[in-house]
């Protein structure tokens, strides 16, 4: 276990996981790696230490099963931290300010890495959101955790002039915003990038921000 967060190494005796668990992570490092629709059943199976090559079938039914388990796992396990924020933002009135809202549902993901130091969990989400066809807001075809639930729906009421479907494209694309400086950028030095992670990091959140709460620009007329 690292800062809180279990991670995916390779199995060990006495190691407490429960298998269900272990598939669970080694599936999102392999899905991350190789892909959703490329990775290999059998190589989670043997990754996460279990003899039988079926172990996914049995515990999660089938590939799209387990897609939605590491999503509602990762979902649940974040719930302390955006709890913890949400009291805060209520005590310093903050419940209707965009950027605080954002930082609730974005910046619990940092804390998820994998056993070794990676951020698959980024690559995978990327992977997860880019299949998300509903035009509903904040509707990802998994668990609704109720601190993410409320973050979802102050900000959907702070930004109550967009249309839903609007909406929903804007919260997909600014959540690969964020994943993407994670997966890029996360553990770089300003030597490599010109910037720390953190500068990186506050820039892309203030370009999320922006990009959330703009407003609807009138399609402009088609010309001659």
């Amino acid at each position: 276990m690292t800062n809180g967060i279990l991670d995916t190494a390779a199995p060990i005796a006495g190691d407490p996981i429960d298998g269900k668990t272990r598939l669970i992570l080694a599936g999102e490092q392999i899905f991350a790696k190789n892909g959703i629709a490329g990775a290999s059943m059998r190589e989670i199976a043997t990754k996460a230490g279990q003899g039988n090559h079926a172990a996914v079938q049995y515990h999660f039914g089938s590939r799209d099963g387990l897609v939605r388990a590491i999503f509602d796992y990762r979902m649940d396990q974040m719930e302390t931290a955006r709890g913890s924020m949400l009291v805060e933002a209520e005590k310093h009135g903050l419940l209707k300010d965009a950027r605080t809202l954002l930082d609730v549902i974005l910046l619990p993901q940092l804390d998820l890495q994998d056993a070794d130091g990676n951020h698959s969990y980024a690559s995978f989400l990327s992977q997860y959101l880019l299949q998300s066809q509903s035009p509903e807001f904040g509707d990802f075809s998994g668990s609704e955790p109720p601190h993410l639930t409320r973050a979802l729906h102050l900000l959907r009421e702070r930004v109550d002039y967009l249309p839903r479907y609007v909406a929903q494209r804007r919260l997909i694309s600014v959540s690969l915003m964020f994943l993407n400086i994670l997966a890029r950028h996360h553990g770089t030095t300003r030597l490599e990038l010109g910037e720390t992670f953190g500068e990186a990091l506050d820039d892309t959140m203030e370009q999320i921000v922006t990009v959330m709460c703009m407003p609807v620009r009138p399609r402009r007329p088609p010309t001659a």
